[in-house]
């Protein structure tokens, strides 16, 4: 795992639970605090025992340059979470867009009529690539810069959705209550004003990527509120999974693995 911070990561911690599962006592997986300036001679130092990296923040969009080839996936969203090494160099794939699907549709959400994104960085992309394969081409999407979703709408043309890009205000807020899902892609802390902002009544499910605090104060807020909520945790574990059948090459019992590392994680958080 790669990134500036890193050392949160639960990333170690899952993949380590993954090898234990599947016999795989030789393989280590290990983080590294690594920021955009260091990467490409971070990434020219590995030698062939690599099979694999995960890169979290500010890493998704840097290493694309220093790519072989990259998925449709990853060009079309415009960043890369994971990088795979072999003989044919390297390879990027993105796992966050299928994560989020599939920790969705494990909660039963299995189409999408009207979602709300929040935030502009490489994780709201993401969030535009699941919203498009469940269904939701026209999201709203709140920004507390509207300069700076550049990049997003980029994404969002490649990808072929259109979104409704609005500054995050008290008016545009009213989203959050009506929208059949709202997914939070912005860092911790940052939306803890909005939870005591929610009207009495939410049309749907929160979807907030924060894992670390849990729950978050809007989390909280929105199940006093009697709606449901799917948090970070669910995310990283998903993403986890097709991560680590891509980087060991083997096919993986997805059902089986699923909650042997979310127990890993909570352990994980508990002891933190």
């Amino acid at each position: 795992m790669l990134g500036s911070p890193v050392r949160h990561s639960l990333s170690p911690v899952l993949h380590k639970a993954a090898y234990d599962e599947l016999g795989l006592a030789d393989w280590t997986y290990d983080a590294y605090d690594v920021d955009a300036a260091g990467l490409a001679g971070f990434l020219d130092g590995l030698d062939g025992s690599w099979a694999g990296l995960s890169l979290t923040m500010p890493l998704k969009a840097a290493v694309l340059t220093l790519l072989d080839r990259s998925s449709e996936l990853v060009r079309a969203v415009g960043g890369a979470n994971t990088v795979l090494l072999g003989p044919d160099g390297r390879q990027g794939e993105n796992t966050d867009v299928p994560g989020m699907v599939a920790a969705l549709r494990e909660r039963g959400v299995d189409g999408v009529g009207w979602a709300c994104v929040l935030g502009a960085g490489a994780t709201a992309a993401a969030a535009l690539a699941a919203l498009q394969q469940l269904g939701e081409s026209t999201p709203t999407v709140l920004v507390r810069d509207r300069d700076r979703a550049a990049g997003l709408e980029q994404a969002a043309q490649r990808l072929g959705v259109r979104p409704h890009v609005e500054e995050w205000s008290s008016t545009s807020l009213d989203a959050l209550a009506g929208a059949d899902l709202v997914v939070s892609t912005t860092p911790a802390g940052s939306t803890d004003a909005l939870a005591g902002t929610l009207p009495p009544r939410l049309a749907g499910m929160l979807f907030d990527v924060v894992y670390d605090p849990w729950p978050t104060p809007l989390a909280t807020a929105w199940r006093q509120r009697g709606s449901d909520v799917l948090g970070g945790l669910d995310l990283l574990v998903h993403q986890a999974v097709v991560q680590v059948a891509l980087m060991t090459r083997r096919q993986v019992d997805v059902p089986a693995l699923v909650p042997v590392l979310r127990a890993a994680g909570k352990r994980a958080l508990r002891t933190s």
